[in-house]
């Protein structure tokens, strides 16, 4: 009995020797100061409302939400012009199934269920932008869309569903093998919606170039790196602190590669602020309205 209850004052000190040296740094990375703030602070106080939801990422939101009541970002996600040019091509989201690649803040996610998408499975790697997916989802009654936490590249590359549709805006251009994706959803779908940006000699400056292969197909890969845009909280890119752009020609040279040959251009924006642009969807042949 006495072994025992050496032994046990023997780990309550080591215990109490542990929490002291962990206040003693922590005290030190604060200047000495004891922190001003603790759990309580991330209590809610009033009433509920949808703004306390939202002001959870206060500061973090890109997007405009759907009510002019709540206090977001300003980017129209929610009634996006590329998400009703996709369903034009395709003649519709009714009925369909949909994969959406970094749904951000479920602005797109929103417009495909109010478009008729019989199930939208939304994969998003950065875990705050997820919660504000839940957060969208919640507010506005989602009730078509799961979202997943998780690495679409990854989700892919073992995935066995195939969908109807891909939705992939806002997420090539943030590959660190941008070729890949392609391929992978072309073995995943029968038709992609992809916005992207693309490298342009003329407007856009990267660090260094490097020829590159995939599954057969040659390309050149232009790095790009995120630099201080990895500070924000609210930062909207890869899981990388680079990532590489192609060129308009191999971006569309690798879809009609690996099989989605009908190409349909829509809005070109070679003078975006953030680097040329443009909208397309890729078709498998058969499927092409």
């Amino acid at each position: 009995m006495d072994n025992r209850f050496q032994a046990l004052a023997s780990r309550f000190k080591d215990f109490l020797t542990q929490c002291c040296v962990s206040q003693t740094v922590n005290l030190r990375s604060t200047g000495g100061a004891v922190p001003a703030s603790n759990i309580l602070d991330q209590y809610v106080r009033a009433a509920p409302s949808a703004q306390n939801a939202v002001d959870i990422f206060r500061g973090e939101w890109s997007s405009m939400l759907p009510d002019p009541h709540l206090q977001t970002g300003s980017i129209p996600l929610f009634d996006d012009e590329r998400i009703r040019w996709f369903a034009e091509r395709l003649g519709g989201f009714q009925g369909k199934t949909v994969l959406e690649l970094g749904p951000l803040e479920a602005g797109h996610t929103y417009m495909l269920e109010r478009l008729g998408a019989a199930s939208i499975v939304s994969i998003e790697a950065n875990t705050r932008a997820f919660l504000k997916c839940l957060i969208v989802k919640e507010l506005f009654e989602l009730r078509q869309a799961r979202f997943l936490c998780g690495d679409f590249v990854e989700y892919l590359r073992s995935n066995n569903r195939f969908f109807d549709v891909c939705v992939a805006s806002g997420v090539l251009y943030h590959m660190t093998n941008p070729v890949e994706l392609i391929a992978l959803l072309a073995k995943t779908t029968h038709h992609v919606c992809l916005w992207t940006h693309y490298y342009d000699p003329n407007i856009v400056r990267c660090a260094r170039s490097q020829e590159a292969e995939y599954g057969g197909f040659v390309h050149t890969l232009y790095s790009r790196v995120y630099g201080d845009a990895l500070n924000w909280f609210g930062f909207c890119g890869g899981c990388n602190p680079y990532s590489y752009w192609l060129s308009r020609d191999d971006i569309i040279g690798a879809f009609k590669h690996f099989g989605l040959t009908e190409i349909t251009i829509g809005r070109e924006e070679p003078h975006h602020r953030n680097g040329p642009a443009f909208t397309l969807v890729a078709s498998r042949p058969s499927e092409a309205s």
